[in-house]
């Protein structure tokens, strides 16, 4: 593998290593917080508490108000979780996204926009987010938790719709999740463990902490929890075309995250409360399905039914994908930013354009992915003698 493989996968692993620690971490206290039960006898300070039972160790946790010269000698943080994935998740970006010339951010087909002016539309349209959301919610209109929150979906729906007509698909879909992943990471360190600290220092100096401090990390703190799923589905989504090169994919990320929200309500709401998700969670994913059908399952629903034509000639498709593929899927690519045979598909052996002929369908025809941002500049004319071809069963004769 090249130095960029290398590099993308400890970056992708890390990512993955801290996420887990904070993600398990993080959606544990939203649970244990739903499921406190009072206290079975009269214990001060204490406000909630719950028994569990795990690896055969039966434990107690309860949850105490904190008074003035009442500080535990050791007291455990969770801080560095969230920082390490963030910067890992950044540091994975600028790899992924940033340093390979642009073949993964932008998109001819979309916008005319340089890799350059996509890469500062990208890193300011994150920070930016942070300064809005972070006004919002600090706002008088954050008394208002409904109307709060309504305007939080209107601004990530227009900065999803502005994302998908600017960027590539898969790129739009990215920051998307790059925007929420650093409102959570800023929430933990700029909101969340400042609100504790200062409890901690009123604790230590023999004064009452401000309790509604509590509550402003606690609201922060469910706002994360709800970011959470949506994120990771962002991640998966890399790895299915048919949902960032969709004709509505703005529309499909937008579904996306609303799935993933109302998944977190299901899973750690309160009581049957947390029900109601199914209302809208259902409903998106039924249309999220039917948005991303692949071309197939329309032509089985007699949708979209168009006359296969002729089988082209072996001769012609293969002169297509030496031109219009190759110059990536080779062991000597002409492009050098991936590294030979990316994701292990080569096309030097003819044998192989059969092999994966279902492949080329996906990306080339039917999502039209590939080539990366049409790189090679493969024409309408050509994605249609491959379709042709393979519609005819991908003869070689």
């Amino acid at each position: 593998m090249s130095w960029n493989d290398w590099l993308n996968l400890f970056l992708r692993w890390a990512h993955l290593i801290a996420g887990i620690s904070w993600i398990g971490s993080s959606l544990y206290f939203i649970w244990l917080d739903g499921h406190l039960e009072a206290p079975s006898a009269d214990k001060k300070d204490v406000e909630g508490e719950l028994w569990m039972v795990h690896s055969g160790g039966f434990y107690q946790v309860e949850r105490r108000r904190i008074e003035p010269g009442s500080m535990p000698r050791t007291l455990h943080w969770f801080r560095w979780e969230a920082m390490l994935t963030w910067m890992t998740g950044i540091l994975l970006l600028s790899v992924v996204y940033y340093m390979t010339r642009g073949v993964y951010l932008v998109d001819p087909a979309v916008s005319s926009i340089t890799p350059g002016r996509a890469a500062l539309l990208g890193l300011g349209v994150i920070v930016a987010a942070w300064f809005v959301y972070d006004l919002l919610w600090s706002s008088a209109i954050s008394r208002l938790p409904a109307l709060a929150t309504g305007i939080s979906f209107a601004l990530a729906a227009g900065m999803t719709y502005g994302f998908c007509r600017v960027l590539s698909g898969r790129a739009a879909f990215i920051h998307v999740g790059a925007v929420f992943g650093t409102l959570m990471v800023a929430n933990v360190w700029l909101r969340i463990l400042p609100a504790q600290q200062k409890m901690v220092d009123a604790t230590r100096e023999g004064r009452t902490p401000d309790f509604a401090l509590s509550d402003l990390a606690k609201t922060r703190s469910v706002h994360n929890s709800y970011m959470t799923f949506p994120v990771l589905f962002i991640m998966l989504s890399n790895h299915f075309p048919g949902t960032y090169a969709s004709p509505l994919n703005w529309l499909v990320l937008g579904l996306l995250i609303v799935l993933g929200a109302c998944v977190r309500h299901l899973m750690i709401g309160k009581g049957g409360r947390r029900y109601w998700a199914l209302a809208a969670m259902v409903p998106a994913l039924v249309a999220m399905v039917l948005l991303t059908a692949p071309a197939s399952m329309r032509a089985a629903t007699g949708m979209n039914r168009a006359d296969s034509g002729p089988a082209p000639a072996f001769a012609q498709v293969r002169a297509v994908v030496l031109s219009r593929c190759v110059p990536c899927h080779s062991a000597h690519p002409r492009e050098t930013a991936f590294g030979a045979a990316p994701a292990g598909v080569s096309f030097d052996d003819p044998a192989n354009i059969k092999r994966l002929a279902e492949r080329i369908e996906v990306r080339a025809v039917e999502t039209k992915t590939m080539p990366l941002g049409n790189k090679t500049g493969i024409t309408e004319e050509e994605r249609e003698v491959l379709r042709r071809w393979i519609a005819h069963g991908a003869p070689t004769d």
